[in-house]
């Protein structure tokens, strides 16, 4: 992720305006499509708009200017993730979705030249796909330092054995970053992981399945994987960083991710919004008398308005203070934005799907798959009830019992 300067007010909503009608023009035709799916079947028209946004000078937002991107800034890159979340393709289009754009930052920061060169470069360029295998099913995910997978070096081998799950993206991925234990004797349970990037060609992978989401299987970027990694043997250059720093490697990976998440959230807000508002409009409950008339629906338009502005701005305060500060001096925040967008998110699409009625459970608007996909964000990335423990225990810190 670019450290550079903010633009400038006016070169900014210069460039916003861009993305702003790419998205509206390109993508709101096609993207319900998209997502009804096989999504491979679109991957033509997606690479197609790859292009486009290449020679529009728009790819890869979030990348230095020398690997080819725009250079923006973390707060300046959160605005334009927000036009961009508008559509379920979005991301994707320019090539900031997750889990690759935290991989990049990963690889960026941390990755050895020839990691670089031979894994990140492509990822840049959008020839490749990757993925991040740390969610295991026999262990909460919430508590990232409990690991049942293990990586032993054996000479100048890694030899990684364990099962993961909600491995996103990994169908069709070139390969994954994978949170195993190197060093289970160490005294802090928080040094005892690596990361360890696995070409997927590897025999030692398998992918057991894509995982129905809410009846939903998805397929390749639009999925989430169960895998398992037997007697799987890398060389022992492509540990990521040192041996034991796979914590902290993704402390640094997920403080800026919550960023994005919540970015992309509010951008399905506000398109979720404007399907609500429509539809309050144009959908009469006799001739003459729409639904927008009623005021239970007029009390969700307001409090889905209040609730998405003061969602950006909470946002937008972090992402200006982390760029800053870095990731741990906003810690308590981090774990503010991510409860408190992610309740808003379902807020907001509940609503719209009560405004469409029967509609909204449908196929035939957005806000069904929305809803599927949608629902994790209390409980990725650290569940709600987790972040609000941790939150409350820091503010609890600076009081004392009198």
């Amino acid at each position: 992720m670019s450290h550079s300067q903010n633009l400038p007010k006016q070169n900014l909503e210069d460039l916003l305006e861009k993305y702003r009608g790419f998205v509206e023009q390109e993508l709101f035709p096609i993207d319900l499509k998209v997502v009804q799916g096989p999504f491979r079947k679109h991957l033509p028209t997606l690479q197609g708009l790859r292009i486009k946004a290449k020679e529009l000078g728009l790819f890869g937002p979030h990348l230095s200017k020398e690997s080819g991107g725009l250079g923006l800034s973390l707060e300046d890159f959160a605005k334009v993730s927000e036009i961009l979340g508008q559509s379920p393709i979005g991301h994707y289009v320019f090539n900031c979705q997750a889990p690759d754009i935290g991989n990049m930052e990963l690889l960026e920061l941390f990755g050895s030249e020839w990691q670089k060169e031979k894994f990140l470069k492509p990822l840049q360029e959008g020839k490749i796909r990757s993925c991040f295998a740390m969610t295991e099913p026999d262990n909460a995910g919430s508590n990232p330092v409990i690991l049942s997978t293990t990586a032993k070096l054996e000479g100048d081998e890694y030899v990684i054995n364990g099962h993961k799950w909600f491995t996103t993206a990994a169908d069709g991925a070139t390969f994954t970053i994978v949170m195993a234990v190197t060093n289970p004797e160490a005294e802090s349970p928080y040094k005892r992981a690596s990361m360890i990037l696995v070409p997927l060609d590897n025999p030692g992978f398998s992918l057991i399945r894509n995982i129905p989401i809410m009846g939903e299987e998805g397929e390749d970027y639009l999925s989430h994987a169960e895998v398992r990694f037997t007697n799987c043997r890398v060389p022992r250059d492509h540990l990521i960083g040192e041996e034991g720093q796979g914590f902290a490697l993704a402390q640094e990976r997920l403080g800026p991710g919550r960023i994005h998440h919540c970015m992309r959230w509010i951008g399905i807000c506000e398109r979720v919004f404007q399907l609500m508002c429509k539809r309050a409009i144009s959908r009469e409950l006799y001739p003459g008398k729409p639904l927008a008339e009623k005021q239970s629906v007029q009390n969700w338009i307001a409090e889905s308005r209040a609730e998405i502005n003061a969602s950006r701005l909470m946002v937008l305060d972090v992402a200006s203070r982390m760029q800053i500060h870095g990731s741990k001096a906003v810690k308590e925040e981090i774990s503010t934005i991510k409860f408190f967008v992610a309740d808003v998110l379902m807020k907001v699409i509940d609503r719209a799907i009560q405004v469409h009625g029967a509609l909204g459970v449908t196929d035939d608007t957005l806000l069904s798959f929305w809803y599927r996909h949608e629902r994790g964000a209390r409980i990725y990335d650290g569940p709600d009830e987790v972040h609000k423990a941790s939150l409350a225990k820091s503010i609890l810190k600076n009081f004392s019992r009198s």
